[in-house]
């Protein structure tokens, strides 16, 4: 018999969204790893608001929705709140029932913004590696850090003389004017973006184009090749040793001592040494480009430094997914904190989408 494509009403709706979701949906585990680790960050939300007043929207609903927003790839939160209105997984993860009101995407932005007084990103990649079940998985003793380039929401055109010269767009160009800077000296010393002063001109190597950026920093475990910390620098050439020894420092001075794997571009003494002085054993690559190398026989002669080496590049991974699929590679926010508030919270993100395989695979 035909069936008949006339629409009727309903004044009452029985949908449990719990049995729209299919039993074996990677979100099922993904989100029970994620309710764990909110519910340890709930002092930090009591701090965060205050007790009087109309609520707002729950922290933790925030932040699996932005969660959905890295995995989805949606590029903006008005975007995300029509994915809410109309897409029942989506409901179902962040934890509002069929018929609840979807919030206004200006209201979302705010909300989101108060979590930056918390570092909330940086405590929620915390809470997710510390739960028993992904702990085991870690390794305590051997670790890799490297540096990728997030390029910042500015405009060139927007790279500017500090002392105000030259701001003036030419009579006539209109509204976006066409500016011709070739053979003019830009450097971060004389000219700042004005879109966003806090981003700096960075060439990531010879023959490259330089551009606005900023410099993202990961610290990776290399058992399960999870990151364990990441942190935002401005774009210099000094950004990714510092970031290095400030993110290792908590791990180093153990007994045992530990290994940390890194491409050439750490080879150098002052960075080795201070390594070594922290009971860190520098499995840096040799960088022997006319120059003498800081890592001799001591370190190479033995085994671990070429496992070390090898693993070492599974970071690139890492960035690979934060960039392509969390929206790293421009980034939407303006200014240092905003940018290292989502470029953690992507990190975070990246080890939510490989715990459930990583579990299921463990004894």
């Amino acid at each position: 018999m035909r069936g008949t494509d006339e629409r009727s009403g309903t004044f009452f709706s029985y949908v449990d969204l719990e049995s729209r979701v299919r039993s074996d949906h990677p979100l099922r585990s993904i989100r029970a790893i994620v309710n764990d680790a909110l519910a340890t960050l709930a002092p930090d939300f009591v701090s965060l608001y205050s007790k009087i007043g109309r609520p707002s929207i729950a922290p933790e609903r925030l932040l699996r929705a932005m969660l959905l927003q890295a995995f989805y790839s949606v590029r903006s939160e008005r975007q995300l709140m029509e994915r809410l209105d109309t897409d029942l997984l989506f409901r179902w993860f962040v934890g509002l029932a069929i018929d609840d009101k979807v919030w206004d995407a200006t209201v979302f932005s705010k909300n989101r913004d108060r979590l930056l007084e918390g570092a909330i990103a940086a405590k929620f990649l915390a809470a997710v590696l510390s739960q028993p079940r992904v702990k085991k998985l870690m390794s305590s003793d051997h670790f890799s850090v490297d540096g990728t380039l997030i390029e910042a929401w500015a405009s060139m055109k927007s790279f500017r003389p500090k002392d105000g010269s030259g701001d003036e767009p030419p009579p006539g160009s209109g509204r976006n004017a066409e500016v011709d800077f070739k053979g003019q000296k830009r450097s971060n010393e004389t000219h700042a973006s004005t879109t966003d002063p806090e981003a700096k001109l960075y060439r990531k190597g010879p023959g490259m184009e330089a551009k606005l950026a900023y410099l993202g920093h990961a610290l990776m475990e290399n058992r399960s090749c999870l990151i364990v910390n990441a942190c935002l620098t401005p774009a210099d050439g000094h950004g990714e040793r510092n970031a290095a020894l400030a993110m290792i420092e908590p791990l180093a001075n153990r007994p045992t001592g530990i290994t940390l794997g890194a491409d050439k571009g750490y080879d150098a003494r002052v960075f080795v040494n201070e390594l070594r002085a922290m009971n860190v054993r520098p499995h840096v690559t040799q960088n022997t480009s006319g120059r003498r190398s800081a890592i001799d026989g001591r370190t190479t002669r033995h085994a671990g430094y070429a496992v070390s080496q090898r693993i070492r590049k599974r970071i690139e991974e890492a960035f690979g997914w934060m960039k392509t699929v969390a929206g790293q590679r421009k980034t939407r926010f303006r200014g240092a904190e905003r940018v290292a508030w989502s470029f953690a919270f992507a990190a975070a993100a990246y080890n939510l989408v490989r715990l459930p395989k990583l579990i299921a695979a463990s004894p």
